[in-house]
């Protein structure tokens, strides 16, 4: 039996503080909440998650270069990142595989200096907006993706 198409899912900082940080932004869903979640799904789409998070801009980088040869997609939560990271850019860039961006909250309804991510910029498509249900419609997306390129 083929093993099934493997998407690493990233979250970077302050991620890990899900369920307590302003939950009138980010929800009281906690990152492990949202793990079990994804986890559920991706068997559901008959997928395999690697589902990870890190304050660390340099072990996100490190991470997504392995992607290159471990994973069939990522699915990146960049956090505050992906406002300052040109290196997490580059590497998303370099991973050459689809990516989908996510954020728990509309960016675009928020501060001015969160409008814009880098990261977006090697994103197949983003996603913002709908909360903790964000990651099940990346997974949904990313599916999709996986599917297409494999009937290409």
């Amino acid at each position: 039996m083929a093993k099934p198409p493997k998407v690493l899912i990233l979250n970077g900082p302050n991620l890990n503080m899900l369920g307590v940080r302003e939950t009138a932004i980010y929800g009281t869903d906690t990152l492990a909440d949202i793990e079990r979640t994804c986890t559920r799904r991706a068997k559901e789409l008959s997928l395999a998650v690697d589902f990870r998070q890190s304050n660390l801009e340099g072990e996100l980088v490190t991470w997504i270069q392995e992607a290159r040869t471990g994973a069939d997609g990522i699915v990146i939560n960049p956090g505050a990142y992906g406002h300052t990271s040109i290196a997490l850019l580059d590497a998303l860039r370099m991973a050459d595989k689809p990516v989908v961006e996510l954020h728990l909250s509309n960016i675009h309804r928020r501060e001015a200096f969160r409008h814009h991510t880098y990261t977006s910029q090697a994103a197949t498509g983003v996603i913002c907006g709908f909360g903790a249900h964000g990651y099940v419609l990346a997974l949904e997306a990313m599916a999709e993706l996986i599917s297409e390129k494999d009937r290409a």
